[in-house]
């Protein structure tokens, strides 16, 4: 792993959040700091995921406008059912 280079960033917060943040660190035993960072850092990778699903089903919705391809929701739910009780079996076929 290479080495991380930190550079400090100024944000704006009213005086209630921070109180909230002073308080939640104390009872956390971490730095107002930390808990900013771990806020942070948790809010960009649950928004990269969103926006990554998103794409997926941009993408899908483009694949089945293109070529018509896909699976009824029923035949979605049997599979889903089967995997559900334990049935390792293959996805339904795509089909027009």
């Amino acid at each position: 792993m290479g080495t991380t280079t930190l550079r400090p960033v100024a944000i704006k917060i009213d005086d209630d959040i921070k109180t909230r943040i002073k308080r939640l660190a104390e009872a956390r035993h971490r730095t107002s700091h930390w808990l900013m960072r771990e806020a942070i850092n948790q809010y960009v990778e649950r928004e990269e995921k969103r926006e990554a699903f998103r794409q997926d089903a941009l993408k899908a919705w483009e694949d089945y406008r293109t070529t018509g391809l896909h699976v009824t929701a029923a035949e979605a739910d049997d599979w889903l059912a089967q995997l559900e009780q334990g049935n390792d079996i293959k996805p339904p076929e795509c089909h027009v």
